[in-house]
């Protein structure tokens, strides 16, 4: 029996959605990409492309759908939207999926909770450790920094297992793990730098392990979450934190982060869930002047990007 035999449904169709639906069609699995900004009841055939280091590329023939031409969602469901349309898709989505479970590829603090709050049964939560930036409507240009971890929200462990197995491919590696929660408070801290220093100065990942001014920015901020996250219950060192931001930098210099892509293109970000998240929660707990520069960041790269809306 052919143990791929699991339909993947990826919801969003950005540059990490369009990468996983390359991937996973090449490896030989049932894919359906739905489209989330567009939703005119369609469903066609399209042809992706994903490009590597040395200019090596990936293509594969995807059906992509809409969620008005879907009435029934009967697989695996994994979320590359931006987070911020979380509360929306939640309620959207659940007459649809049934007791499939979802995976939530995405970025930020909180990001599970619409999903648990609508009462999902199973739901499960993936760190990214990749870049991928568009390169047109159909192309992106792909980097795997390391394998991603898949842990669980609410679920178990068996399903877990099993989901890895349907998601990982030679070149976007997934993997089981057991302390979901600090990798993602981790790689929330690191985010909380990038997308917010990198789009302020409008430069590329690669900053961090360039220039010593900008690391020593990072290093603030880092101290700052990382007394968050303790407050909260998790521990970490901000050494390790560091160490993590500047292996990210070296692995993807010359990528752009999604925030700046997003203001570029005057999307709206995902920095409420990043350095305005740490803020709240810090708030929360009666920490807010733990987190000054965190919370100047993420301000002003939130009026940045509303200033990039309200020109277009």
């Amino acid at each position: 029996m052919n143990f791929y035999h699991k339909h993947l449904f990826i919801v969003g169709s950005g540059a990490i959605g369009k990468a996983l639906a390359v991937f996973l069609s090449q490896a030989g699995r049932k894919v359906t990409m739905i489209r989330g900004s567009v939703d005119d009841g369609r469903t066609t055939i399209r042809r992706f492309a994903v490009e590597m280091e040395k200019g090596v590329l990936h293509e594969a023939d995807v059906e992509v759908a809409t969620l008005n031409s879907l009435t029934e969602i009967d697989g695996i469901v994994v979320v590359a939207t931006k987070s911020f349309g979380n509360e929306k898709l939640a309620g959207t989505l659940k007459s649809k999926i049934g007791d499939s479970p979802l995976v939530l590829l995405q970025n930020g603090l909180g990001i599970e909770q619409p999903f648990l709050e609508h009462g999902y049964q199973y739901v499960y939560r993936c760190v990214l450790f990749v870049t991928s930036q568009s390169i047109d409507e159909v192309a992106v240009r792909f980097k795997p920094v390391a394998t991603c971890p898949v842990g669980i929200e609410h679920g178990d462990k068996e399903q877990l297992n099993n989901i890895v197995a349907h998601l990982n491919t030679p070149n976007f590696g997934f993997k089981r793990e057991v302390h979901i929660q600090h990798i993602v408070w981790k790689k929330a801290i690191i985010n909380c730098v990038f997308n917010s220093v990198c789009p302020l100065l409008e430069i590329d990942n690669g900053i961090f392990h360039r220039n010593p001014g900008a690391l020593k920015i990072a290093r603030r901020v880092i101290a700052e979450c990382t007394t968050i996250a303790h407050a909260k219950g998790i521990a970490m060192q901000p050494d390790d934190v560091e160490r993590g931001l500047v292996q990210i930098s070296r692995l993807s210099d010359g990528q752009t982060i999604s925030t700046l892509q997003d203001i570029r293109r005057n999307k709206r970000t995902e920095i409420e869930t990043l350095n305005a998240e740490i803020v709240r929660i810090a708030e929360q707990i009666h920490q807010q002047d733990a987190v000054r520069e965190t919370r100047l960041l993420g301000e002003l790269t939130k009026i940045k990007s509303e200033l990039a809306l309200k020109s277009t």
